[in-house]
């Protein structure tokens, strides 16, 4: 694993696992923030609690369990998708500086907004970064091409093969034909 993976991961993880961890101890701080994100959500979404503060903890939950996962490197890309899934709608809940009347608090939570937004580009990055390995898309098309060349080379080699073979069947074809007599005369006059 590179130094910028070994040091970058556990970085961009100590948001999620701090956020996290205080979701999960103290919902109600943030429950009231959320509703008007996480209302329409459970309408939605069929498996998730009805009431806030436990989709509050659950979403703590995942980012405590996802950053700790990107921070020590297990299944990091899974990690990242999981933490940007839980970074939309905490952003959209907590950072609405569209509704803030007063301009200095407007300034500061869009300031929030889009420092959300630049980890959620960390984390597609980080769920796109394959650690030197080529991706399985990588693979399975090198592989479907390796494939066809061995098909073509396999064609073409049957064929080498079956002109030559051809050619000694016809000729043993005709030899079968022509009567011995005619053969063994031809052999004496030698």
């Amino acid at each position: 694993m590179s130094v910028l993976r070994l040091v970058g991961r556990p970085l961009l993880a100590s948001m999620f696992v701090a956020g996290g961890l205080s979701s999960l101890r103290e919902p109600e701080q943030v429950a009231p923030v959320a509703e008007p994100v996480v209302r329409p959500l459970t309408d939605r979404v069929a498996g998730l609690p009805d009431r806030t503060d436990q989709v509050v903890r659950l979403s703590g939950a995942v980012q405590v369990a996802a950053g700790l996962m990107l921070a020590t490197g297990r299944m990091p890309r899974l990690a990242a998708l999981a933490l940007a899934g839980t970074l939309v709608p905490t952003t959209l809940a907590g950072h609405r500086f569209w509704e803030a009347e007063d301009p200095a608090e407007r300034a500061q939570q869009r300031i929030h907004f889009l420092k959300n937004l630049s980890m959620l580009g960390g984390l597609l990055i980080a769920a796109d970064d394959t650690a030197g390995a080529p991706s399985l898309l990588w693979r399975s098309r090198h592989a479907a091409r390796d494939l066809r060349r061995e098909a073509r080379a396999g064609h073409r080699a049957a064929r080498a093969v079956a002109g030559p073979a051809a050619g000694v069947g016809a000729l043993r074809a005709v030899s079968a034909s022509v009567p011995k007599r005619v053969v063994c005369a031809t052999r004496h006059r030698r």
